[in-house]
């Protein structure tokens, strides 16, 4: 994947959020749509360079796009309210297929929500001319850049979600892509990441994702300047809290110190602002999440979603201020799905995340992607394929065993013998390093010959046949691998065995049977549900945005 980790620029609003769920007990849920629904029940990251920068345009709006998600979901969320009532507001998303535009190799879908979020800084259309970038445009005022670029992560049950910001001035290996104008491809180059949107749109910047991070991106949302100040007036406008009063000529924002309820406009301004504090991007983009988790607030609030006429301006600004794929605009029931999702999903179980990052060796006004981290938090992405919990019985438990309990086991529990079944080299010490990271209990390395000394085509794991617990490692094990292998009893000869050391090395688990893992030419990745430092010092729930005044 790529390096980097900074914070994002951000611009204009994005927003929304749409993609299959799941269905099964959902659908009666579905059926019961048109009834109101009841009221809805750190340390900041290192920041490269100081404030300054090239003016206002280029650095509007990155607080636009994490408004836009949280308003996006009470969008969605007023079709839980009688969709009839606001047909004719949906009825005004703005559409644009980009799928024949995509022309590299996507990723595969793994049931989990990923939709790209884009503030655009167009200067077509009413109202976005006094905010667009000046810079040479065609005589229509088109053209368009963004400084927001997020990637909204709900996983496959619906449970958990992420927001994770791309850097603009991260440098990355762009794939080759379509100009959005004239439809000609352009050649892979190294590129600040935002270059994509500039040139290729949407489509461009789609591939750009897939192809840095292996993550499928199902769906996405535009979201411009004015539509983010209407989005904002819809909600009555948002409270602040500064310690400090601001006076910025860029922005055109004057506060005073304490409390202060922004309207559109002077939210604008507040998201854009770059001269306060001690004039970081990581500052300001500090200051747009605790802007962020104030409008995921107010717009699940019962205040809104108990009244009609607040809910129907509000989803009319939200749908006339979005453009988004067709199958997300025009999929009522997965809407709706989703906006049932979303009234499980609290302000303090949404993470906000920006990709871990240091500066650009060539460029210290760039930056590019830290790695293992950033590599690490896409795996953990594009791992995350299921729910973490299952009530299912051990498919690896002997007969009769389905009836008690299920035992859960720690990975730290687990002591585990990876073996080699394939014909490259250093194979069992990197899976291994896999394992080591996510808490297993690796206690040895080696080969494993399958017959006739072929490479082994699929994964496997062993567990021994004698002890009570040796079932429970080995699930604990083959639910942390993808693909997923079915534990099987009966130990195998490993080749070469050596004792394996690692940095991250847990305490023995005394007593515990060793579980084997023969890895085979499927084997994909180990599931990453630990990430590293680096990331979650980066990474924050709305619940730890305190108020600055307090």
């Amino acid at each position: 994947m790529s390096d980097h980790r900074m914070a994002p620029p951000v611009d204009p609003a994005y927003e929304r959020r749409g993609a299959p769920t799941q269905q099964g007990s959902r659908m009666a849920r579905r059926q019961a749509a048109a009834a109101p629904p009841p009221p809805p029940a750190d340390r900041p990251p290192r920041s490269h360079r100081g404030g300054g920068g090239k003016g206002g345009g280029q650095n509007k709006m990155r607080v636009l796009a994490w408004v836009s998600i949280g308003l996006t979901t009470v969008m969605v969320a007023g079709a839980l309210t009688g969709y009839t009532v606001y047909r004719d507001a949906f009825g005004n998303i703005k559409q644009k297929s980009v799928k024949d535009d995509i022309i590299n190799p996507r990723p595969p879908d793994t049931g989990a929500l990923n939709v790209l979020l884009v503030g655009s800084d167009t200067r077509a259309g009413k109202g976005n001319a006094q905010y667009g970038q000046q810079l040479a445009r065609t005589a229509d005022a088109g053209g368009k850049r963004t400084d927001t670029i997020i990637l909204l992560h709900i996983s496959p049950g619906r449970d958990q979600a992420r927001l994770i910001s791309f850097p603009r001035d991260s440098m990355v290996n762009i794939p080759k892509c379509r100009n959005e104008t004239t439809k000609q491809e352009m050649p892979p180059r190294r590129d600040m990441i935002n270059s994509a949107y500039n040139s290729g749109g949407i489509a461009c910047t789609m591939s750009t994702i897939e192809t840095l991070t292996g993550i499928r991106v199902n769906h996405f949302v535009e979201v411009d300047f004015s539509g983010f100040k209407n989005i904002v007036d819809a909600l009555g406008g948002i409270e602040i809290c500064l310690k400090s009063g601001v006076n910025d000529k860029n922005s055109k924002l004057v506060l005073p110190p304490g409390k202060s309820l922004l309207n559109g406009e002077k939210a604008l301004g507040y998201v854009r602002l770059r001269h306060y504090g001690d004039g970081s991007d990581i500052q300001r983009i500090r200051r747009q999440q605790i802007f962020l988790s104030k409008v995921v607030a107010k717009a699940t609030s019962s205040a809104l979603l108990t009244d009609v006429g607040k809910l129907r301006e509000f989803i009319a600004a939200a749908a006339g201020s979005v453009t988004m794929d067709p199958e997300l605009a025009n999929d009522t029931e997965q809407l709706i799905e989703i906006a049932m999702s979303a009234r499980e999903l609290t302000a303090s179980g949404v993470k906000f995340t920006t990709i871990p990052w240091i500066p650009d060796p060539a460029d210290k006004n760039r930056v590019v992607w830290e790695e293992p981290a950033a590599t690490e938090l896409f795996t953990a992405i594009k791992t995350d394929t299921e729910p973490a919990e299952t009530a299912a019985p051990s498919p690896s438990a002997s007969a009769g065993a389905d009836t008690k309990p299920k035992v859960t086991v720690k990975p730290e529990q687990v002591k585990v013998e990876v073996l080699n079944g394939t014909k490259t080299v250093g194979k069992a010490r990197e899976v291994a390093d896999q394992l080591a990271k996510q808490g297993f209990n690796v206690v040895s390395v080696g080969n494993y010959e399958a017959a006739g000394g072929a490479s082994l085509a699929t994964s496997e794991i062993h567990y021994a046949k004698t002890g009570a617990t040796a079932p429970a490692q080995a699930d604990t094990l083959s639910g942390s691998v993808l693909p997923k292998p079915t534990p099987a009893a009966g130990k195998v000869r490993a080749t070469n065995p050596q004792p394996y050391v690692s940095a991250t090395a847990t305490t023995p688990t005394k007593g515990a049977p060793v579980v084997q893992f023969l890895v085979g030419e499927d084997f994909k990745s180990v599931k990453v549900t630990k990430l590293p430092d680096s990331v979650e010092n980066n990474s924050i729930t709305a619940s730890q945005q305190k108020n600055v005044c307090t």
